[in-house]
């Protein structure tokens, strides 16, 4: 295989000690739970993907956006590698929507220790080495 790995923002959205995450469908990672986010843009920075991708996905307004982890993510089953990087941020206003029920079943809150099943490799690969987004130390 000749492709480099693709660069993905993964975006933490925080609100009330919860992590909003929505179950994927008709992509890499199906009925996986993941962060809103996607691909960078050329002449994109990490913000302002964060900014367009949650807005894009799930209707909503954040701020306060920080660099959480960075992960190395290859899917060995549909042969794509990317290197994920997840900011961290605070849900500002907004009511959550499902904006591409074409890629996302559904949305919801859950506490960190309290994550549904399954989840999307990005988060699976945190986990591993101990990363806590609501206590990033």
């Amino acid at each position: 295989m000749n492709e480099r790995p693709k660069v993905g923002v993964g975006v933490i959205v925080i609100r009330n000690g919860k992590i909003l995450l929505g179950k994927r469908k008709n992509a890499h990672g199906e009925g996986a739970w993941c962060y809103p986010g996607g691909h960078l843009e050329y002449g994109e920075s990490w913000e302002e993907c964060s900014r367009r991708e949650v807005m894009e996905e799930a209707g909503i307004e954040i701020g306060n956006i920080r660099f959480g982890i960075a992960t190395n993510d290859i899917f060995e089953d549909e042969q794509k590698h990317y290197i994920t990087i997840c900011m961290i941020v605070d849900f500002t206003s907004g009511v959550i929507k499902v904006m591409e029920p074409d890629k996302c079943e559904k949305w919801g809150w859950f506490e960190w220790d309290k994550l549904p099943q399954p989840l999307f490799l990005t988060i699976i690969n945190q986990i591993k080495v101990g990363f806590n987004p609501l206590n990033p130390s």
